[in-house]
């Protein structure tokens, strides 16, 4: 089928598309005109979404932007949205309500459920495309009513943003109050067994405490070297000094009273030599002069013996000091180790008091940031137009129906024409012809059907003289 015959098939069939145009029109205008008028309200919200929080200053996830405002769109048109709405308009004790409810479902639910799921079905909540506004329209029979009804769902959408939002920090606010009061104890009792530990130590100040012990035991360890060499000193001295050569040991040598009875000794064996070179050994003042001789050497051998034994005991006296400061010493080890185990073990005490205190201050940070976030009256979302009563009727729109029926008629009616022409093909020109006799086609033979006198119904009743040629 070409463009000439689908358009010869128009032609022919014109009668049926022109009556069903007509028909789909004229039913829609009947049906427009007997249905009841709508009228629409329209509140528009604004989701100030900054990604942070005004009251914490948290910064929301990027990655949780893209779905807040689908979010907040299924909180609007939620049934305990709804339900919310019903309760502040109280319309579920109205009577007539109550008999409307009785009569469609006999008493089955509640009356608050049905009517949450009827203001549902007139609600349209419609996201701007570029904006932060979502725009809450609902359709009713009363310009007030769906004005009221609109304004509610705002409403009731911003304190239910504001429950969703504080009831958990409310939750956490409670959790977090058990936990300072079970932290504040840990505080307590860690810094009592600090206290305990250093009131049966009688520790003041472990670190100065510490220091001085550590001085003195540096003050002895350099004592003990010093008296380590001064005995080892008298030692070599004592051995020298009571071996056989004890004379010659410089500390007897050095001795003044032995020094000066050995030139006493000197000078009587000096007199002695010159009197016995003069006189014989018998002679009275040489036997004098070997006594005095005598004498002196007895009392340099005394005093020799007695210096030798003055080395020893000074050797046993700093034998007996390295000994005692070696016994200072260790004991001053002991008391420094005991200081340094105390000192650990009150560093633990300390830490775990330091933990307790840290665990508690964050607890107690995050609980007065909790509590005063579940206090916070504070939302996200404000009311920027309210409804008001619409001056028009949003419904039925005649205009709208009427093109949607001549776009419809129009397809029903060339779709009755071809289902027409299928059933009753003709042949409506020469291209037809061909087709249809498969042969040329040779000649066309013009005829014009003969014209009908205008108004010919009326014409055959008139009188032959008044009929029209």
């Amino acid at each position: 089928m070409n463009i000439s015959q689908f358009l010869l098939i128009l032609l022919a069939r014109k009668r049926i598309i022109l009556a069903t145009l007509l028909l789909t029109v004229g039913l829609t205008l009947a049906v427009s005109s007997m249905l009841p008028k709508t009228y629409k309200a329209t509140a528009s919200v604004l989701l100030n979404y900054k990604g942070m929080d005004p009251l914490t200053g948290i910064v929301m996830p990027s990655q949780l932007l893209p779905g807040y405002m689908a979010t907040q769109i299924d909180i609007i048109s939620s049934k305990n949205v709804a339900a919310r709405v019903v309760d502040q308009l109280k319309l579920a004790q109205n009577p007539d309500v109550l008999a409307r409810f009785n009569a469609a479902t006999g008493g089955n639910g509640t009356v608050r459920d049905w009517l949450a799921e009827l203001l549902l079905k007139n609600l349209d909540v419609v996201p701007s495309r570029e904006s932060s506004v979502v725009e809450i329209n609902f359709k009713g029979s009363d310009p007030k009513f769906v004005a009221g009804i609109a304004n509610a769902f705002a409403e009731e959408y911003q304190r239910l943003s504001i429950e969703l939002k504080s009831e958990p920090m409310k939750k956490a606010s409670a959790y977090f109050n058990e936990q300072t009061k079970l932290l504040r104890d840990n505080v307590e009792a860690a810094q009592s067994r600090l206290s305990k530990y250093q009131q049966e130590r009688g520790i003041v100040s472990v670190d100065n405490r510490v220091d001085n012990e550590m001085n003195r035991l540096n003050d002895l360890s350099a004592q003990l070297v010093a008296a380590q060499g001064q005995a080892m000193e008298a030692t070599s001295r004592q051995g020298m000094a009571l071996g056989a050569k004890g004379a010659e040991s410089p500390d007897v040598a050095a001795n003044p009273v032995v020094q000066n009875l050995k030139v006493q000794l000197a000078g009587a064996e000096s007199r002695l030599a010159e009197v016995g070179g003069r006189l014989g050994r018998n002679h009275p003042q040489y036997q004098s002069l070997k006594a005095e001789v005598d004498k002196i050497g007895a009392m340099l051998n005394g005093h020799v013996r007695s210096a030798s034994h003055s080395v020893g005991n000074n050797a046993h006296i700093l034998q007996a000091r390295e000994a005692a400061i070696r016994a200072a010493l260790a004991a001053q080890k002991t008391r420094v180790l005991e200081l340094n185990r105390g000192r650990d073990e009150l560093g633990v005490l300390v830490k775990d008091v330091e933990s307790a205190q840290r665990a508690f201050d964050a607890a107690s940070q995050r609980f007065a940031q909790t509590k005063i976030e579940g206090q916070s009256e504070q939302s996200d979302i404000s009311v920027l137009n309210p409804a008001t009563p619409p001056n028009g009727a949003a419904g039925p729109r005649v205009m709208l129906n009427t093109m949607l029926a001549l776009f419809l008629g129009s397809m029903l009616g060339l779709g009755f024409a071809l289902l027409a022409e299928m059933l009753d093909r003709r042949v409506r020109s020469e291209s037809d012809m061909a087709e249809v006799l498969q042969m040329p086609v040779l000649g066309v033979i013009e005829w014009n059907k003969p014209r009908r006198p205008r108004y010919g119904a009326i014409a055959a009743f008139l009188p032959q003289r008044l009929r029209l040629t």
